[in-house]
């Protein structure tokens, strides 16, 4: 699994890592279901699974060379580079397009994840009792979890940990997506809206020498939030890795099943013909401290075949999917040679 890669392709998986951040960043979109797609998926979950108590041996008794080596940190770092990066370039980008037109975004994930079903099932093998058993019952989970209530919004760090534990599951299960399960823990806007700006913020007053931060309790809080939101995603990262190299190693097909079932039953949450339903008190709709609306879920429905905005739509979706079959056939060709 470890190899030493050009710069080239260290710029080539840098991306990748821009793409899967970008992804987990957006409600319904799987950062995990990127990296199955683009091929570094199984060697993500490898490398996570060598955080372990080998390689704290190997930390603590000095041999950094050996531990980098073992947990493959050259692969790491450049993903997560990448990942953290979009938190600040690509998901910026994603946001403004999402404002202005969102129908259209939607659209064109609903065609990637299309495309990824696709990607996934190819090449699966023999569709026996077991395997179709496994396939509903993904569905069944990922369909469930598209319709269920969002909860209200709690800055509890113990919750916040949690909440990092969960979302994280995003980057290791494909078809899960994180955001879209911290908007039904609540904390999507606290977590990856406020929390990101007001860090992107205090990054920018270190740069320009300008520590008043620290006195600003408002500031420190959200510090605070995204601190240990961080060490609830590095947990479940390390832990549900280790859970799925050990499930996939022993049940491979079965595991696959689920994943394209889950996909197939998320598909429901980016289904681009949606109303947002505005969270509500008192009769009155509520912002985040941006003045955006607080999005509590969404109202689907069918298109309009005789409207323009519809078949621009379709274009998107059609679209999606062929950037996953050409990312495909981009695989298979460079196998081949």
């Amino acid at each position: 699994m470890h190899k030493e890669r050009t710069f080239l392709e260290k710029l080539v998986l840098f991306f990748k890592g821009l793409l899967m951040g970008a992804a987990n960043k957006v409600p319904g979109v799987s950062g995990g279901t990127v990296s199955f797609v683009l091929g570094f998926y199984e060697e993500l979950i490898y490398s996570f699974q060598k955080i372990n108590f080998k390689a704290l041996k190997l930390l603590i008794n000095g041999r950094f060379k050996s531990f980098f080596k073992y947990i493959n940190f050259q692969f790491i770092l450049v993903v997560f580079s990448g990942t953290v990066f979009s938190y600040f370039s690509v998901s910026l980008v994603l946001d403004f397009f999402l404002q202005n037109y969102e129908l259209y975004v939607w659209s064109w994930f609903f065609g990637m994840i299309i495309g990824s079903i696709y990607y996934i099932a190819k090449d699966f093998g023999e569709w026996n009792y077991k395997n179709m058993s496994s396939l509903f019952i993904g569905a069944g989970i990922g369909i469930g979890i598209s319709f269920l209530t969002p909860a209200s919004e709690n800055d509890d760090l113990w919750f916040v940990f949690f909440c990092g534990i969960i979302s994280v599951s995003g980057m290791t299960l494909p078809g899960l997506s994180g955001s879209f399960i911290l908007i039904l823990l609540g904390n999507y806007v606290l977590l990856l809206v406020d929390s990101v700006n007001i860090l992107f913020g205090v990054i920018k007053d270190i740069f320009a020498w300008n520590f008043d931060f620290i006195k600003d309790s408002f500031k420190i809080r959200y510090l605070k939030i995204i601190g240990v939101f961080t060490a609830g995603s590095v947990f479940g990262l390390v832990s549900i890795s280790h859970l799925l190299g050990y499930v996939l190693k022993r049940w491979h097909q079965i595991v696959t099943a689920i994943i394209i079932g889950f996909i197939t039953g998320s598909l429901g949450i980016v289904w681009p013909w949606k109303e947002k339903i505005i969270k509500q008190e008192n009769g009155q709709n509520l912002v985040d401290q941006n003045g955006n609306q607080i999005i509590e879920n969404y109202e689907r429905y069918l298109p309009n075949i005789y409207e323009t905005t519809t078949w621009s739509a379709i274009f998107f979706i059609v679209f999606g999917i062929s950037l996953i079959l050409a990312i495909d056939f981009y695989g298979r060709t460079k196998k081949v040679k």
